[in-house]
């Protein structure tokens, strides 16, 4: 079913749920996991809201495919002075998605601590 009151975008944002705010200054890179090409679609930092300035895909570059975003959550923490006894848990979250209508919008939020994190798909 193809939605065609919007128009196609993908979109994210990360909280840092351990100091109850926006993840700002944090790495996402973009990549095309269905095509044969290792460097990212799109890197972005995160602004102090938390949120990438524009779409990682816009209507005119987001195809049907298989997606994964790579929040750097480590460089995150550490520049955060969030000093864990033994080293950073995590370090990049990978998280694969599929698009199956271009024409919608889908919003990626990871929520996300030194010690955890989680994803659902937004609106």
């Amino acid at each position: 079913m193809t939605n065609q009151n919007t128009t196609g975008k993908l979109t994210t944002h990360v909280l840092d749920t351990a100091r109850g705010c926006p993840a700002a200054g944090l790495k996402i890179e973009l990549f095309d996991l269905d095509a044969d090409n290792s460097s990212p679609l799109v890197t972005a930092i995160t602004n102090n809201d938390g949120r990438c300035d524009a779409p990682m895909r816009n209507a005119s570059n987001l195809r049907k495919g298989r997606y994964e975003l790579r929040f750097h959550v480590s460089d995150y923490f550490t520049a955060q002075n969030v000093i864990l006894e033994n080293g950073q848990f995590l370090d990049v979250v990978p998280i694969q998605f599929v698009v199956a209508d271009e024409t919608a919008h889908y919003h990626v939020p990871l929520l996300v601590s030194p010690y955890g994190f989680s994803t659902y798909r937004g609106s």
